[in-house]
Parts: structure tokens; sequence; C-alpha cells
């Protein structure tokens, strides 16, 4: 069993460095926290090191366990102490940023929930795209311990799960992920306090700017797709911080009649980041492999080397023709 033989690779080593994808989220943090804790539990030092900075609203999850940024010199220590990597929530070399180095000279272990797409950057490595976060996953791993989940272990795991789940909205919640949550809430997690934590606090900077992006949502004419685009001034204008653009993207995709919903937000005035959410039967991954990105059946994302106005184009050049095919209504011409 693949979970069976990451746990003992980690046991093994004295010095573990768990890292997870750029930009990293609540299932990445959360599934870092939590395996953090169970192998300082057994006696393996562990230490978080992320290719980029977490957002502030997620610090708390985070607060209790060391984490250093890698290109902080703090992290060269613990980088070069490790004896194994464990990556978690991606199998792309390219969202490693400047990691990828250590783990050639280390090995380490893999788990991830997304589509695999080309061979396992080490071994040994679980790609399960049936889960609904690598949370469940290392739910799982976790689970071959006789030894209880301690608390600090079922908040980070919440986090994972509610996070990547939208709060047990999105298609991929199932009636085991509700399991895992009962169990979490069993082993002393507080939902409601949870979800104030995650999702009930909003900054004026992210009110300002929702309220610009919802000034500029559109409809395409030609096909069930709303969109929210924000240029790269968007952030200085409203006092708004990157981690802010979190959630804009469910907007359009709620707006009556929507198939996908997407945001585009502009990088640079050549570099434009897009998030797309299908609905229903449009598989956004497959859109977002034709523009160089990647992710899931129902939210997947790229990044274009273009101009906002230029991405639009492009995205909806490849969007169009994957709507008609899976609503088997044709687009006006």
């Amino acid at each position: 069993m693949a979970l069976a033989t990451i746990r003992e690779r980690l046991l093994e080593a004295s010095s573990v460095v768990l890292t997870t994808h750029v930009n990293p989220d609540g299932d990445g943090l959360g599934s870092m926290v939590a395996l953090a804790n169970r192998l300082d539990a057994h006696g393996v030092e562990a230490t978080i090191v992320t290719p980029s900075r977490p957002p502030t609203s997620l610090g708390f999850v985070t607060a209790s366990t060391p984490l250093f940024v890698a290109d902080d010199p703090a992290a060269e220590d613990p980088l070069n102490r490790a004896e194994a990597i464990a990556i978690l929530d991606t199998a792309e070399r390219k969202r490693l940023g400047a990691l990828p180095p250590h783990i050639d000279r280390v090995g380490g272990v893999l788990v991830d929930h997304h589509p695999a797409v080309g061979p396992a950057l080490v071994e040994p490595s679980i790609r399960d795209d049936t889960a609904c976060a690598t949370g469940e996953l290392i739910f799982d791993l976790l689970a071959l311990d006789e030894r209880p989940l301690s608390g600090p272990e079922a908040d980070a795991l919440y986090v994972a799960i509610a996070t990547d789940t939208g709060s047990f909205q999105f298609s991929n919640t199932s009636s085991r992920t509700h399991r895992i949550a009962a169990a979490l809430v069993d082993a002393g997690v507080d939902p409601g306090a949870m979800y104030r934590a995650l999702y009930g606090v909003y900054t004026r900077g992210k009110l300002a700017l929702i309220k610009l992006g919802l000034e500029r949502l559109e409809v395409d004419p030609r096909a069930p797709v709303a969109w929210i685009a924000v240029d790269h001034k968007a952030l200085s204008e409203t006092g708004a911080r990157g981690e802010d653009m979190e959630g804009l993207v469910e907007f359009p995709r709620r707006l009556q009649g929507i198939e996908v919903g997407i945001l585009f937000r502009g990088l640079a005035a050549a570099r434009t980041k897009v998030s797309l959410r299908s609905n229903g039967e449009v598989d956004v991954s497959v859109v977002a492999q034709r523009l160089g990105g990647g992710g899931h059946t129902k939210a997947s994302g790229a990044v274009l080397e273009l101009g906002l106005e230029p991405t639009i184009q492009a995205v909806m050049d490849e969007l169009r023709p994957a709507v008609d095919a899976a609503t088997g209504a044709p687009s006006e011409g």
C-alpha cells in the first residue's frame, strides 16, 4: 500500500522538510501542519518550507509550526539537514519554486489529489484524484497509526478539507468527506469557529475589491459564461492584498444560467492569471491544459503571458467549443 510505504519512508528519517506549491492554500498548509505534528510526535524533526509566502489570512493554521519561505536564508539549515522532503498537494516541478534541486538531492515522498500529469517527482508517491483534498489522503496516512488525532492535527485537516471543498459545497464533496469531517469534529474541531476564521471576516480592502469586481462583471453573448476581469492596478486601487482575490471567481460562477465562471487577474501589463470554475458538465481542466495550466475538472487555472483583453479572447476561443460540446447547445455565432 502506497500510504504505508510513504509512512515508513518518513519515519526512517530523523529530519523531514514538508513543502507544497507556490501560493500555498488551505489544503497544502493544513496537510503539512497535520503531518508535521504527527512526525514530531514520532520524534522526527519536521519543518515546513514553502516556495512562496503563505497568505496572512491562513496564518492561524501554521502559527505553532516552524515555517520558512524557501528564499529565506534561515531555510537553508533545515533543507541541508533534511533526510526526506514531503511534497504535498502538487506533483508539478514548476510549482515548487526554488525547491527542486533540494528534492533531487534528498528525495522523499509525494501526496497529491490532482489528476496525474507526467511521472511522479519522487517515489514513493500517491496521486489520487478521487480524494476531495490532499487533506483526505493525509487523514488516511495518519489513520495508519494507533494513536488518535490530536486537536492541532484535526484542526489542520479540517482547514485542508473545508477549503478545497468550498466549505463542503463543491462537487468533490462526498459522503466520505462528511464522515471524515465528523471524525475531525469528534477530535475537537469547532466548525463555527473554523468557519469564522476561514470565511467570516473581510478586510475593507477585500470588500472594495468585490465592489470593483462586480462593477466589471460581464456575460458572454454567445455562451453561458460570465467573468470578472481586474487589471494589475486593482490591488493598489482598492487597498486589497493578493490573497483577497480568493473567492472572487465565485460571483460570476453563481450567476443564474451560467455554466462557467472566470476570474481574469492582470499580474502585469502583459501577464494574466486565469481562474476557471465549472458549474456543470464543462471540464475546465482540459481548457486550462490547452492554455498551459491545469487543475481539476471543476476548478482549474493558467497564467498567460498576455495582457488582459488578449487573454480574455484566447480563453473564450478555447472555452466556447468546450461549453458547446458539454451542453449540446452551440454558441450563437
